[in-house]
């Protein structure tokens, strides 16, 4: 199995109250009998749900970002999920989702463009969500016209975003939440793959009765039409490829997923093109890298090179984000080298540096390079 490159935080560089999160995760992944277990999740699921109630979400990244593993951080994220997406007393309220937007932008002249990301009439979208029963059949929601990044509502600033959702009256009117957008670029000579959300605010029991399917339905095609049209600009090329409606902490998760599998499988048809035109077939090589000033500190890398062209070698950095399980990232480039024909693919053992050494470089394997004595873990 190829190792973890990241690097996490010694537990005593917590504040005392994500220690007290932190372990109270580890004392329920290490309990010796399920009613402890349980026990412990209770007091960690109480302890979340009033940071969350207080709309304190900076104490909860705070908590999980200082998480000393990646298990303390998923458990933790876990809790964090269970609260928000938890059934109340079955009384409607507004709740809030989001949908990951993965965008791929080509500016088709010379000079780079920047597109708005607003939406004009996010009403048509809501309609084709609507139409095709998207959100567990309900009707009652509205779209935000603005897409924004992760972090409009990753967890430091979910709390916060609940509260401003909550309506003085149920007969009040269903009103999007006031986001600010994220513009984003499209320049000349090659894609771009942008990550944006489209948030909405539904009337329901929780959102878990909202977002239960996982899947994008019929709406998937007509909503990434008309959410392309809108937002395509003259002499820009763009796509908007969405996904299933989510609680805010999941559709963040997934959409930083998506959004590398879209980079890695851009990057990785691009290259094996070019090396295919120009010195032949390629060889694929999988390696682990330590890297200072990384978010996690680690990453993956993806390297073509061809034996015909000693010196050359095309690479993707592959982020590492903190709920990841490193064996999947890995097997997700392991089967996208495979998917593009490539027949020999390699992937290390052991953790390496950033840089080559000898050039300064960013490192990149060829099979030539390989360090002598290193384990192949696949071939």
């Amino acid at each position: 199995m190829i190792p973890d490159p990241r690097t996490y935080p010694p537990a005593d560089a917590a504040t005392a109250a994500a220690r007290a999160l932190h372990a109270l995760a580890d004392a329920s992944l290490g309990a010796d009998t399920g009613i402890v277990a349980d026990a412990r999740e209770a007091e960690l699921a109480g302890r979340v749900g009033a940071l969350v109630d207080a709309g304190d979400g900076a104490s909860l990244a705070d908590a999980l970002a200082s998480s000393p593993s990646a298990a303390i951080h998923r458990h933790l994220w876990r809790a964090i999920v269970a609260h928000v997406e938890r059934s109340g007393d079955g009384a409607l309220a507004p709740v809030l989702f989001a949908l990951p937007v993965v965008i791929v932008v080509a500016a088709e002249g010379d000079a780079e463009c920047t597109l708005d990301a607003v939406v004009a009439d996010p009403g048509e979208l809501a309609a084709i969500l609507s139409e095709h029963g998207a959100l567990g059949g309900n009707r009652q929601f509205a779209l935000s016209g603005a897409l924004c990044a992760a972090d409009a509502i990753d967890v430091a600033a979910m709390p916060a975003l609940m509260r401003a959702a909550a309506l003085p009256a149920l007969d009040a009117p269903l009103a999007p939440l006031d986001l600010a957008p994220a513009p984003f670029v499209a320049v000349p000579g090659g894609e771009r793959v942008h990550l944006r959300f489209v948030v909405g605010s539904a009337l329901a029991a929780s959102p878990s009765a909202i977002v239960a399917n996982a899947g994008v339905g019929k709406w998937g095609i007509p909503f990434t039409q008309a959410l392309s049209r809108s937002l395509a600009r003259p002499g820009v090329s763009v796509v908007a490829l969405p996904r299933a409606p989510q609680s805010l902490p999941a559709a963040v998760a997934t959409g930083r997923s998506v959004q590398r599998e879209a980079s890695a499988a851009l990057f990785a048809s691009n290259a094996i093109r070019r090396l295919r035109a120009s010195v032949g077939e390629p060889v694929a090589v999988i390696s682990a890298h330590r890297v200072p000033g990384a978010a996690t500190g680690g990453e993956l890398r993806l390297s073509l090179s061809s034996p015909l062209e000693p010196r050359e070698a095309e690479g993707f950095r592959c982020p590492l984000h903190p709920l990841d399980r490193v064996a999947d990232v890995a097997a997700m480039l392991a089967d996208l080298a495979r998917d593009c024909r490539i027949g020999d693919v390699r992937m290390l053992a052991g953790v390496y540096a950033d840089r080559d050494p000898s050039t300064g470089l960013t490192l990149l394997f060829k099979p030539e390079t390989v360090p002598p004595g290193a384990e192949i873990l696949a071939h």
